[in-house]
This record gives structure tokens, sequence and C-alpha cells, in this order.
């Protein structure tokens, strides 16, 4: 992190302040541990603070320490606006665009009170002053950690705080599968002489399932998946008549679009399910393999290089029509990063 923005960050926390962090809509592990963690450390630094959200978050993070304090936008949006009213600081944690945050964002841009961005996603825009951003980052609570450790303050992490980062970490890197680097497992350490049970993190995170979640796996497989074995990807995908049968809520689907990828001749996943008013695409990679720039040459999407997301307006079967579409134009693409992640 650049100093300069570190002691910029410094003057603003040099005095009590009232705190706002923001985070994106349906926030995920990495979303909901950043803010978390850095919410915290902030009230350990004696600051008010108060994480909003614009929607609910999955219900397997519930083990999170002080969860249930952050202010959800869509349920309370009067409470939210007060807290917002009397901030005298925001952060903006894992995301980089206002049209992240919905609602939540209305009047900021015209708002003089001074904001700080902490974010790992390409192209942050200049909505905050100072911004960390690092894209190579495994995550936005690696970067949070860094942060409080460049502010000279890595003795007051506590277990609270690396149980908060420690899980965001876990979910956004795929159980350190994904842009990990010898500087996140030496975080990743740091985190467990913190106090962090590492078997008790990853057994909520991947054994909170629910008999529904479950069935509604064997359905994915079973009944919603179609294989493109000449452009290695697979596609899953939900129509509404699916989250009618099953009762689809937030973080139901979690990681359904990883089992394309346990197929080793496979190097592309695409989880495409339509919702109320719009389809949504979930991609994730392999290797080299750059799903984020199909989500943001033909979907309005973005992301990182092995998970991007993106939407169409247009009808599932249409959306999932113009995806399949796309892949004849990465297909040398697709067949080298197999050959090079291969090693053949």
């Amino acid at each position: 992190m650049i100093q300069e923005s570190i002691m910029h960050a410094r003057r603003l926390l040099a005095e009590k302040q009232e705190i706002v962090i923001f985070s994106h809509r349906n926030p995920d592990g990495d979303a909901v541990g950043s803010s978390l963690g850095l919410m915290h450390y902030l009230r350990g630094e004696g600051h008010k603070c108060q994480v909003i959200v614009p929607s609910g978050y999955p219900a397997f993070l519930s083990f999170l320490p002080e969860v249930d304090t952050m202010l959800v936008f869509d349920d309370a949006p009067e409470a939210a606006q007060q807290v917002i009213d009397a901030a005298t600081l925001f952060f903006i944690l894992d995301f980089n665009s206002f049209e992240r945050i919905d609602k939540v964002a209305e009047g900021m841009k015209d708002d003089d009170r001074p904001r700080i961005m902490i974010d790992h996603h390409l192209f942050p825009e200049p909505i905050a002053d100072p911004i960390f951003s690092r894209p190579e980052a495994s995550s936005t609570c690696e970067l949070v950690y860094e942060f409080i450790v460049n502010l000279g303050h890595k003795d007051r992490v506590t277990a609270a705080i690396s149980d908060c980062l420690y899980t965001g970490i876990l979910t956004d890197t795929g159980g350190f599968k994904y842009s990990t680097s010898p500087d996140l497992f030496h975080t990743a350490a740091e985190l467990l002489r913190a106090g962090t049970d590492a078997y008790k993190i990853a057994d909520h995170v991947w054994n909170s399932q629910t008999e529904k979640q479950l069935r509604l796996l064997g359905h994915c497989l079973v009944n919603r998946m179609e294989l493109l074995p000449e452009y290695r990807t697979g596609i899953i995908y939900l129509n509404k008549q699916d989250y009618d049968a099953f009762d689809i809520q937030r973080g139901d689907t979690e990681g359904i679009v990883n089992y394309v990828l346990r197929m080793p001749e496979y190097m592309i996943a695409a989880f495409i399910h339509e919702q109320p008013k719009i389809v949504k695409l979930s991609l994730r990679s392999k290797g080299n393999m750059d799903v984020q720039q199909i989500a943001k040459a033909h979907f309005r999407g973005g992301g990182h290089r092995n998970a991007a997301g993106g939407a169409s307006f247009a009808p599932l079967g249409s959306t999932i029509n113009r995806f399949k579409k796309q892949l004849p134009k990465y297909a040398d693409e697709i067949e080298t990063t197999y050959l090079e992640f291969n090693n053949q």
C-alpha cells in the first residue's frame, strides 16, 4: 500500500469518527468478512462504526461475530439512512463503483464527506480518497489485514477480527485455490496466530448445507447441466419454476457453478439463473482462462480472471444461447489454456 495513502487514512482516523462501512449487494464471504473485520478493528480504536449492505447475506455466514448487527438497507431503509446521515467517514469495501450498492448510493456522488476504499476488483472508479486497490490480491479481507498492519496495529488484530478476515479469504479463494501467493499464506498464518480456528471456519463455510440445498444440487447436476466438450465448458441453469419448486433463497445456489470444474477436461463453468426481472451469470475458470473478459464484453459484467459475473435482460433461453455463441471466439484460448494447465 502506498505510504502517502496510509498517512491520509491515519489522519482521517486520528479523531474519533462516526463511521459507516458499505459493501455490495448480495454480499458474499469476502464482503461480509472484510466489513465485519474492519468494523471490529475500528470499534476497538474507539470509533462508532456500523456496517450497511443493500441486501441480506448467506445463512452460512451467520456464525461470524456480530454479523447480526449489520443493517440491511432493503429491510430497514429509514434506519440505515439515519445512520448514513450521521456519519462523518465512510469505508467502501469489496466494490469500486456506486452501481454495486444501488439505492444506498443515492446522494453519495455529491457528498463531500471523506471516503476510503479498500477493494481488489479491476478498474476502480474515483469515488473515494484514499483508494487501496490491488486487483492481484486474493480478497478484500487480505487488503483489510494489510491496511491494519500498515497502520502499525498488527498487535490489535483480535480473534474476532481474524475470524472475519480468514473467512473472506477462504471463500474468495475457493479454499485457497485461486489468487494465492506467498504473501497470502503469510497473512493466513498471522490470522491463525491471532486466534482463528481454521477447522471451525472451514466447517462453517463448507458444511452448512441444508437438505433442500443438497437436493437442489442434485437437480442441477442431473437435470440442469449442459456440457459443451468441444469448448471445455459446462453450463448449469435454473429457471423461475426451479426457484419456486425448491423455494430457493439467497445463498442456496452458492458454489454450484464450481462442480463443473471438478471434471479435469473442463476449463469454464457458467451458472445462468433466471431472476424476476433479469438473468444473471456467474462464470468460473481454471488456470489462465480469463472469464472476466467474457463477462465484460458480452454481459455488462466483470470481476476477476477466474471468477466473474454479468447480467442479461433477455429471456433465459436467449441468454444461454448468447453465451454459447461467444464460445467459438475463445476456442483457441480455451484449448491453449487447457494444454498449459495440464502441462501438455
